[in-house]
């Protein structure tokens, strides 16, 4: 502001050195009277194109000018300057934003953030959300004939597992719009789309469309966001699949203020559709519109160290499967319920921190699901350690062990070595050895491989 007034003053001095009436007294020559009336004219142009440009530095920076003058008064005042907003972590592949006055010219939008890169290209995008393509290619060699004996599909030699699309944009100042499209090798899916409400009374979080149930960790991650090429058995065989839970609804979510940790609950409904395990059998299936399911978390997280933290979380899920097949049994009276604790556990040392790091996860799940004749009690676990131990490299390993959610006396084990290796943030490469021993059948002993790679803006995930 003292820069714009600065500008003012140098002009109006300008133009009052450069008037007649400011000109020191003196006896003109015979010469200087001979040009008066050129050197007149000459005087009165200079001092109109001086006013229009005062004019035009005017109209740029008045609105500015305006609104800083404007706190500046209310600084003086004694009222409190506006809280300076804490600028957003940049995503992976996109560029940083610089914040600019609200009010200032050129800036197309309520928040009134501009790229660094140019305000020209910010107004290209002032109607188009941030685009993104992730590619997910798999691949997969060595024997799978147990999997084939227990209906499990095996890992097809080459694939295009998932090309996962992203639109994400502000909707307003008031919410925020998100929309994941996963286009396979046999069709369209909408993986995940709806609207955040941030500014709701009561300090309530809450989205509205299709997204993934926040029951436990691994369910809510997308495939490129796995530390795998694969899931767990216990989230196959207990939680869905791939899928998992996965349907439109409404979550509302809440921080409980405390003096000793984060803790935020979440509570969600959905219309009681979700995935399936490998036997066909689905987790939740609705067949009248009363029969929702319903998704609750409580999430606890924990700085141990500067270096070190760990996050906790207890779920509870409840649905109606439709076992009944069309017996002559209600579907709502068969139900399955689900309970699960996770924990995470990381390391990352300040002073190393592209270099080493460390994160440990585990979840346990229990399963009640009822059945025509009886109610299957099952449970499964999963625990896993990846270690960075390079700029670019990533050594890890898992153990997992579950029931079937039909028939629970069946468990399926199984271990996995990973090593991935990151070029930059927008590719990786992985290798991951997997030995999987099945209820029925010798053990599967498969080599796995995948390539992933994205390009675009796309935004970032929950931590």
């Amino acid at each position: 502001m003292r820069a714009l007034h600065y500008v003012h003053a140098s002009m109006i001095a300008a133009v009052l050195v450069g008037a007649p009436s400011a000109a020191p007294a003196q006896t003109p020559d015979a010469q200087a009277l001979r040009n008066e009336p050129s050197n007149a004219q000459a005087l009165r142009d200079e001092i109109d194109q001086l006013r229009r440009d005062f004019d035009a530095v005017r109209q740029q920076y008045g609105d500015r000018l305006t609104a800083l003058e404007t706190r500046l008064s209310a600084i003086q005042d004694g009222a409190p300057p506006a809280a300076a907003a804490v600028p957003a972590q940049p995503a992976v592949g996109q560029r940083p934003t610089a914040e600019v006055p609200a009010g200032a010219a050129g800036v197309g939008g309520p928040t009134g953030a501009l790229p660094v890169y140019g305000a020209a290209v910010a107004g290209s995008k002032v109607f188009n959300p941030d685009m993104a393509v992730i590619g997910d290619f798999l691949g997969a060699a060595g024997q799978n004939k147990a999997a084939r004996q227990n209906n499990v599909s095996p890992n097809p030699a080459l694939e295009m597992h998932e090309s996962e699309a992203s639109f994400q944009a502000v909707v307003d100042p008031y919410a925020r719009a998100d929309f994941f499209i996963s286009f396979g090798e046999e069709g369209v899916n909408l993986e995940e789309g709806f609207v955040t409400f941030t500014s709701l009374p009561g300090g309530l979080l809450t989205k509205v469309g299709k997204m993934r149930a926040a029951f436990g960790k691994v369910n809510g991650l997308h495939n490129h966001l796995l530390p795998w090429t694969d899931r767990p058995l216990v989230i196959n065989n207990l939680v869905g699949g791939e899928d998992g839970i996965d349907d439109a609804g409404i979550s509302v979510a809440r921080l409980i203020p405390n003096p000793w940790m984060f803790l935020e609950a979440t509570g969600q409904v959905f219309r009681g559709d979700s995935g399936a395990d490998p036997n066909g059998n689905p987790l939740f299936k609705t067949t009248q519109r009363g029969e929702l399911s319903y998704v609750g978390h409580l999430r606890a997280y924990q700085d141990l160290t500067d270096n070190a933290n760990i996050d906790l979380g207890f779920s509870y899920s409840r649905g109606h499967n439709g076992a009944s097949n069309g017996n002559l049994v209600d579907p709502g009276s068969l139900v399955t319920q689900l309970y699960g604790i996770d924990a995470t556990y990381r390391w990352k040392p300040l002073q190393r921190s592209i270099y080493q790091s460390f994160v440990g996860r585990t979840e346990w799940i229990w399963s009640r699901r009822d059945q025509l004749t009886s109610v299957q009690s099952g449970s499964g676990m999963y625990l896993s350690g990846d270690y960075q131990f390079g700029r670019r490299w990533f050594a890890g390993a898992r153990y997992d062990r579950a029931n079937r959610a039909d028939v629970a006396s069946m468990l399926d084990t199984g271990q996995s070595l990973v090593l991935t290796y990151w070029p930059s943030e927008f590719s990786q490469v992985r290798g991951q050895y997997r030995r999987t021993a099945y209820a029925i059948g010798p053990a599967d002993n498969e080599l796995l491989f995948q390539f992933q790679f994205a390009i675009g803006a796309h935004g970032a995930h929950p931590f």
